[in-house]
């Protein structure tokens, strides 16, 4: 007798209703642009709950940016291995420019809204390292590999940001495949 898979998995916390709403909601409309109470009734909490968990709307971006943070460089990890070669950053960027929910890069986004917090800056400081880690982690060795490493990272952050202006990504990621291609070259 088969049984339900379903059943082993517990529903979500409330801890995790709200940081999940507040995911979806802050990277589609923006930090500031979301309210506290619509965090609320979307996740489907009272306020006591939802203070309990996040005594205050900065502790939840801070909380939000850490899980972006984790889920995204999974999945930047795993593109650029299933992408392999000098061309990886651009073709793992590409999944996620054309992706329908792409709304640019909440780090560079979070400081943009919230210059004056220096929690955003550093969460989007020390994302910004991690990535260029991962991307120097497929490049080829040399004495200017971290060099390397640093330049595709501020072109991939340039890549984003275009494509989020523009709303479309292909003039971003033909500029950054030929940037690439230099560099290789």
């Amino acid at each position: 007798m088969k049984t339900n898979p379903m059943a082993d998995h517990a529903a979500p916390s409330a801890r995790d209703r709200i940081l999940a709403t507040a995911h979806r909601l802050f990277y589609q409309e923006g930090l500031r642009a979301t309210g506290i109470d619509r965090l609320i009734a979307e996740s489907g909490v009272t306020k006591v709950t939802f203070y309990r968990h996040f005594p205050s709307k900065n502790e939840l971006i801070l909380a939000y940016l850490e899980q972006r943070h984790v889920l995204w460089m999974a999945w930047f990890r795993d593109a650029l291995a299933r992408h392999a070669g000098p061309a990886a950053p651009a073709a793992a960027l590409r999944e996620w420019l054309e992706s329908d929910d792409f709304r640019g890069c909440a780090f560079i986004n979070g400081v943009g809204e919230m210059p004056a917090e220096p929690a955003v800056a550093e969460a989007a400081r020390r994302h910004k390292a991690e990535m260029r880690q991962a991307i120097a982690a497929v490049l080829s060795d040399g004495a200017d590999k971290e060099t390397r490493a640093e330049m595709l990272a501020l072109a991939v952050d340039g890549a984003i940001v275009r494509a989020q202006i523009d709303g479309r990504p292909d003039a971003a990621l033909q500029a950054l495949e030929k940037l690439i291609a230099k560099l290789a070259g």
